[in-house]
């Protein structure tokens, strides 16, 4: 597998002071935004480093501070999966060979995990689930799938992807790193954005 020369890396994140109310009862409101705010730059960062992705969009009612690093699509449709189909929508005369969509709360992504998604083959769809095997931390989609493509994020969605690649006729590729795996939800996984986050 060789990178491809152009891919866009999308990134959906809610509004700031909104994120991670899972975690309400062991971090303060300020606390929660703070780490929102390092993850989403943890992320950014990570797609922007790899030579690969031409282009890194955040698909949320704010850019976040980063004005003139990133591309901003809107959120209106009111839930993940909807903003995905309008932002790949808005998208659709990108010069790019595969859109990337990528978790906002992933603390130990780098530039070589970004890569990963984007070297998979022409005709596969790449599938990056969290540590559980259960939920989908990243997707990387050949340009021609992803109009086409019923996002199905939420409990359960690895495996809502991996049949919605075999409706479309691609091979799946599994992706694992820790950088992909290693998501933050709920107080447990704290453990991992704490010691990322502090290196």
């Amino acid at each position: 597998m060789s990178a491809p020369a152009s891919c866009w890396a999308i990134i959906p994140v809610k509004a700031p002071g909104q994120g991670k109310s899972r975690l309400a009862e062991v971090l303060s409101p300020a606390e929660r935004a703070a780490l929102v705010a390092a993850m989403l730059a943890r992320v950014v960062e990570a797609a922007r480093g790899c030579p690969a992705i031409a282009q890194v969009a955040l698909v949320s009612p704010s850019d976040h501070g980063f004005t003139g690093r990133v591309t901003l699509l809107s959120d209106a449709a009111g839930t993940l999966n909807g903003a995905l189909v309008e932002a790949v929508a808005a998208l659709r005369d990108a010069p790019a060979e595969r859109l990337l969509v990528i978790a906002a709360d992933l603390p130990e992504i780098d530039a070589r995990d970004v890569a990963m998604l984007a070297s998979a083959a022409d005709a596969s769809i790449a599938i990056a689930p969290d540590r559980h095997g259960n939920g989908t931390n990243a997707l990387s989609l050949p340009w021609a799938a992803a109009a086409r493509f019923r996002f199905a994020f939420g409990p359960g969605s690895h495996a809502r992807h991996r049949a919605e690649a075999d409706r479309l006729g691609f091979a799946v590729e599994t992706i694992l790193s820790a950088g992909l795996e290693n998501d933050v939800d709920v107080p447990a996984d704290l453990a991992d954005a704490r010691s990322a986050l502090t290196r």
